[in-house]
């Protein structure tokens, strides 16, 4: 995926998820393993409130898949 649409669909209708996913595909992304990265692309195509849920460990994701790139924003993030 190119960076200006990785970029495009990690801007989300919540400031706060933007404020999380924009820095995180800035700093962090282009030094993922590729399966890293498709993990990041599966996180794009989710509903704003549930990683809303998941950021702020008020839930996790099922999807162990999920849970690994949720896991690394968090870790990038703090």
């Amino acid at each position: 995926m190119d960076k200006n649409r990785l970029l495009w669909g990690s801007r989300r209708g919540m400031l706060e998820l933007d404020l999380l996913l924009l820095p995180f595909v800035e700093n962090t992304y282009p030094t993922l393993e590729q399966a890293d990265k498709e993990r990041y692309w599966k996180l794009l195509g989710c509903e704003d409130q549930d990683m809303f849920g998941w950021f702020l460990h008020r839930l996790e994701p099922e999807d162990p898949e999920l849970q690994r790139i949720v896991s690394l924003i968090r870790e990038n993030h703090a």
